[in-house]
């Protein structure tokens, strides 16, 4: 301990004095003849020449640079580095603070200082060794087939967060739980039960991907996330519209593997059951009437074949890029459930001019402006109008489960406001309630909201950018006032013919 804090205070006395000045050594005024002399009447050859070359020379303190005729004898350090008396007493002073007459000890000039030697180390300032405590790592729980919910608990739980959609969620609910079936379909059970011994091993189910069609602001993004919240699974969100063949001015197609593995922290047998979301898959259609490479249409649905199927991919850890100096790790998509969503602009045209060709004359005819009002044209939608849109077969057969969503209308827009667990509506009475201030929509003022939604036509979002807009005043006026109890949000506020209805306290 004393060396290392010495080695120090002469680290700092160098850096304080300057640059150090090379070790020189001071010739003592030798006579010349006797030092021939003593040579040649010595006998010893080159260890006796070595020896009269060091006596020559008197040694100079490190620190202050004295020679040894007027600091004294010099305490030799290792190293080559020699020390006065003072010197040394200064630098052991200021450690110990005083306590320690290193004049007084004996054979001081030729010593190298080891203090273990000495037994003058006190055990209670020893210095221990820092310890590197591991953290432990969080254990993610093991999902087992136990821990899948039936397809009716699903869609239960989903029906208190998303409004309408019936169908939608029916049909994820299924094919989520077929979908770890097969995952689990090669797992040994816990209990020791195992299969049936008259289960056929040799039958392979297949995957059960998803494509989700429906209007923007349908809920397409939230049912994906409220389903991955409640079986507390991995989940990536990816956007098509990144993706380029072989990432030339984008995101490589491998990226939305690495964006999964992240999710799961790292932990690839957790990754390889999750879920990947791929975002905005109508943006990969085929370009018509283009005359170069198309590297972010048909490229791109190209290359998500194989992860789609199932295959052995090596991906970053910790990055979307490949480099020499990211790790990687092997990841297997056979049990990773894909689900591709999009609006699919002009779809709905491609559907009529389908039906259309059906139209007949006479009784019984199907008119022509029959479809042009019809809420749910996009639930008739057949492979034969993705293909016209722009999707290759190849794509669309590693997507069996098509989902379709409606739009969405008055009514549901204000069930939409009330009714979910996490409501907008409810919301904001959670952030006045920090405030101490009770908050209320009258049902006409969300008849309101719901209506100019309609209008802007960009589904749910619409309803958050219409309350931000009103709830701007509200939230900046309300906690100036502590007297406040209580805000009613009526219908002219909103339509700017009066202001809301506030209840003092008491």
């Amino acid at each position: 301990m004393f060396g290392e804090a010495f080695c120090y205070i002469l680290y700092v006395k160098r850096r304080e004095d300057g640059p150090a000045r090379p070790l020189t050594e001071r010739r003592t005024d030798l006579d010349e003849k006797d030092y021939t002399q003593d040579v040649e009447t010595s006998g010893h050859g080159e260890d006796k020449d070595k020896q009269k070359e060091e006596d020559r020379y008197e040694k100079v303190c490190y620190m202050c640079r004295r020679p040894e005729s007027k600091a004294g004898p010099m305490i030799s350090m290792p190293g080559g580095m020699n020390l006065c008396h003072d010197c040394m007493q200064k630098a052991f002073d200021s450690v110990t603070k005083g306590g320690m007459d290193f004049s007084k000890l004996p054979n001081m000039p030729y010593m190298n200082m080891n203090l273990n030697d000495l037994n003058m180390t006190p055990p209670a300032v020893e210095i221990p060794k820092k310890q590197k405590i591991k953290k432990k790592a969080k254990e993610q729980p093991v999902l087992t087939m136990k821990d899948i919910p039936a397809p009716h608990v699903i869609k239960a739980e989903l029906d208190e967060y998303v409004i309408g959609q019936e169908k939608a969620k029916k049909v994820m609910a299924v094919a989520v739980y077929n979908h770890y079936k097969r995952a689990f379909l090669d797992q040994p059970s816990q209990d020791g039960a195992g299969e049936d011994a008259g289960t056929d091993k040799n039958i392979v189910i297949e995957k059960s991907n998803i494509l989700m069609i429906g209007p923007t602001g349908s809920g397409k993004t939230y049912l994906v996330k409220t389903l991955a919240r409640l079986l507390d699974v991995p989940l990536a969100i990816a956007d098509a519209t990144s993706l380029t063949e072989a990432g030339y001015i984008g995101d490589d197609i491998e990226s939305v593997v690495s964006k999964l593995l992240a999710a799961a922290d790292n932990d690839v047998e957790r990754a390889q059951r999750g879920i990947i979301f791929i975002d905005e898959i109508d943006k990969i259609a085929k370009k018509k009437q283009t005359n170069t490479r198309d590297v972010s249409g048909e490229s791109v649905q190209q290359e998500l074949l194989k992860l789609l199927e199932g295959s052995t991919v090596e991906v970053p850890v910790g990055s979307n890029q490949k480099n020499a100096m990211t790790p990687m790790a092997t990841v297997n998509t056979d049990n990773i459930l894909f689900i591709c969503g999009g609006a699919f602009p002009d779809l709905e045209e491609i559907i009529k001019e389908r039906l259309m060709k059906k139209t007949t004359m006479g009784f019984g005819s199907i008119l022509k402006d029959t479809y042009d009002k019809d809420p749910d044209i996009l639930g008739q939608v057949a492979n034969e109008d993705l293909r016209t849109f722009g999707m290759i077969p190849e794509f669309l057969g590693r997507l069996p489960v098509t989902v379709t969503l409606q739009g969405l209308t008055e009514d549901m827009m204000v069930r939409i406001l009330k009714e979910p667990k996490n409501a907008i509506t409810k919301q904001y009475e959670r952030l006045l309630e920090m405030d101490e201030v009770r908050l209320v929509f009258e049902d006409e003022a969300l008849k309101w909201i719901a209506g100019e939604a309609i209008k802007r036509g960009t589904g749910a979002r619409a309803l958050r950018a219409i309350l931000e807009e009103f709830m701007l005043d509200i939230m900046y006026e309300i906690p100036k006032d502590p007297n406040i109890g209580s805000v009613v949000v009526t219908r002219p506020y909103l339509e700017k013919s009066g202001g809301p209805l506030i209840r003092m306290r008491g």
